[in-house]
């Protein structure tokens, strides 16, 4: 832990980005700070400003992505109906198996140096999950935890009706953070057929709208309210960058 902390949080909605140009800016993210880290080792920690964190929110185009501990035969489709479907398949550097990010699922990507907070990845992990739990709390919908089972669920008691609302997969290096989560506020929820989501072959997937129906906030609605949770439960400091190009992130 720095003597002397950064808890100012880069806040940027990408808007709808193909996954994977937003893979590959947040990926330039966390090296921008893990580079920054090394490279002020041998500098006097009372003089030494340390990196920002960054938090983005985005959409994806329909997408299949297999964490690095997944099986790909959890993707039950051929190629050629993933072109017929108009998805596309990713094999990324996160923890976890196969999960589908599409339009009108909330995607959040922490580039967070823990440094700045806690140096505890299940933490951050429950601080996430917490974050979430929170927002679908003001919305009407009580959710929580399943026991070995990163994510937020609801009914989690209830083996018979516990069903999934937020996928969560992480990467971390030299307590740098990157990927995150997905809400589903309203997505198309058939995609999730074609996979076996996160490798849990008996357990429903859920959505926002599916829950409440018409009652069922926008997704704008839902960003800012998780936003809101993630700064508070990190006591982070807030500030809006420029939303029509990533690059004046670094300006």
């Amino acid at each position: 832990m720095y003597k002397h902390t950064n808890k100012t949080v880069r806040v940027q909605d990408l808007g709808l980005m193909d996954y994977a140009a937003a893979w590959d800016y947040q990926t330039h993210l966390f090296q921008q700070v893990i580079d920054q880290k090394l490279s002020q080792r041998e500098l006097p920690e009372d003089t030494t400003p340390r990196p920002d964190n960054y938090l983005l929110t985005c959409q994806h185009p329909h997408v299949y992505t297999l964490g690095k501990s997944g099986v790909k035969n959890h993707l039950l489709i051929s190629e050629s109906t993933l072109q017929a479907l108009g998805a596309t398949y990713v094999e990324i550097n996160r923890g976890g198996d196969i999960t589908y990010h599409g339009p009108g699922q909330l995607v959040v990507y922490p580039i967070f140096d823990l440094d700045n907070f806690f140096t505890d990845i299940h933490r951050y992990l429950r601080l996430l999950e917490e974050a979430v739990i929170l927002t679908l709390h003001e919305f009407g919908i009580e959710a929580g935890r399943l026991e070995g089972l990163t994510g937020v669920w609801l009914e989690p008691s209830n083996p018979l009706r516990a069903r999934k609302i937020c996928a969560m997969g992480v990467k971390a290096s030299r307590w740098v953070t990157m990927h995150g989560l997905a809400i589903n506020v309203h997505p198309d929820l058939s995609y999730f057929q074609h996979i076996v989501p996160c490798g849990i072959s008996d357990k429903a997937v859920t959505s926002l709208y599916q829950e409440v129906g018409d009652r069922c906030p926008t997704l704008e609605t839902v960003q800012r309210t998780l936003i809101h949770h993630i700064i508070q439960l990190f006591e982070a400091t807030r500030v809006d960058s420029n939303r029509s190009n990533p690059l004046h992130l670094h300006s």
